[in-house]
């Protein structure tokens, strides 16, 4: 095979960008041949739905509009990247296969028990949540997974909903736990991972300003693939830790189980908090790639918001406690 350096390529010699799109699909339309049900199924996968736009000029509105809370004003992430790539690995352990994987994910009704080590244990219904985002708080977040964005979530602080439950003095933890479904989710098949997925924050990151229980984003009902109903966010934090479509948080006295931990605990710490000097055994956290950006830029520490949260971990060895 010749390989030709790009400007000893004659104009005429490139293929046109309609004529490689038509090539992959009549490759993709050979790839689906068979059975009925495997093309239509193959496809669906092969072909994720559209991204519902939503302009950046929007949020300028919807801030104008609430009562707001930004803690960042970084540029945003493009809509379409925030709802295209994601990790869910109960739906696909593909990032860019989520979206169709979870379209037809059943949100309504739903549950989230809150429990424990509190005076007034409690079962929400999602409306009752969704009534803690009625102010509709903007919160421009960085998040951070190797890769980054720049998400303008609405929601509210967990500290709301864990007043409502009244927490026992003897609470210093909380566990999360997120709906496993295998008719919706059949992912959890072969992902490699225990399921259901689970996660968990000391009580004093949960009681944080900047620790919120996401309903939404730009505005919208949180997207499907996004963690819908209800999601944590801690953006301080490495993405896994913020744990998607939540049905159970329970207060307790000792350290939760977190899934990532228990898969692999010399990878992952029960803290993973985003630390550009502690390299993961694999690759270096020094860098990040933001989403929709060429290159790479430096991952600071914290993510950011060591002024908001450094506090927190006063005194504590931050490459033994990763």
């Amino acid at each position: 095979m010749v390989i030709k350096k790009p400007n000893e390529i004659k104009s005429s010699e490139i293929t046109p960008e309609n004529v490689y799109l038509n090539r992959r699909n009549f490759i993709r339309a050979g790839v689906l041949a068979g059975t009925t049900l495997a093309t239509a199924g193959v496809y669906k996968f092969l072909n994720p739905p559209p991204p519902k736009e939503v302009k950046t000029a929007e949020i300028n509105d919807i801030v104008k509009a609430n009562q707001t809370d930004i803690i960042s004003n970084e540029e945003l992430t493009l809509f379409a990247d925030i709802t295209n790539y994601n990790n869910f690995y109960e739906f696909s352990t593909s990032k860019t296969a989520v979206a169709r994987a979870a379209e037809d994910f059943v949100t309504r009704p739903w549950t989230v028990e809150v429990g424990g080590l509190v005076q007034k244990p409690q079962t929400f219904g999602i409306e009752d949540l969704l009534k803690f985002t009625q102010e509709e708080r903007i919160y421009r977040l960085r998040c951070v997974e190797g890769w980054s964005m720049v998400i303008p979530w609405v929601g509210f602080p967990l500290k709301t909903l864990l007043n409502k439950v009244e927490p026992l003095g003897k609470a210093k933890f909380v566990a999360f736990q997120t709906l496993y479904d295998p008719k919706q989710m059949q992912s959890g098949l072969f992902a490699g991972i225990q399921f259901p997925y689970v996660e968990g924050l000391r009580f004093d990151e949960a009681l944080h300003r900047l620790t919120i229980l996401a309903t939404g984003l730009y505005g919208k009902q949180l997207p499907n693939q996004n963690g819908a109903p209800i999601r944590l966010v801690v953006p301080w934090k490495y993405g896994f830790k913020s744990i998607k479509s939540i049905v159970k948080i329970i207060l307790t006295d000792t350290p939760p189980p977190t899934t990532w931990n228990i898969a692999a605990p010399g990878e992952y710490g029960f803290y993973s908090n985003v630390n550009p000097n502690v390299d993961h055994p694999r690759w270096s956290q020094a860098t990040e790639r933001r989403i929709g950006e060429f290159g790479r830029r430096k991952t600071l520490m914290f993510n950011g918001y060591a002024d908001e949260v450094a506090k927190l971990y006063e005194g504590m060895d931050l490459k033994k406690n990763f």
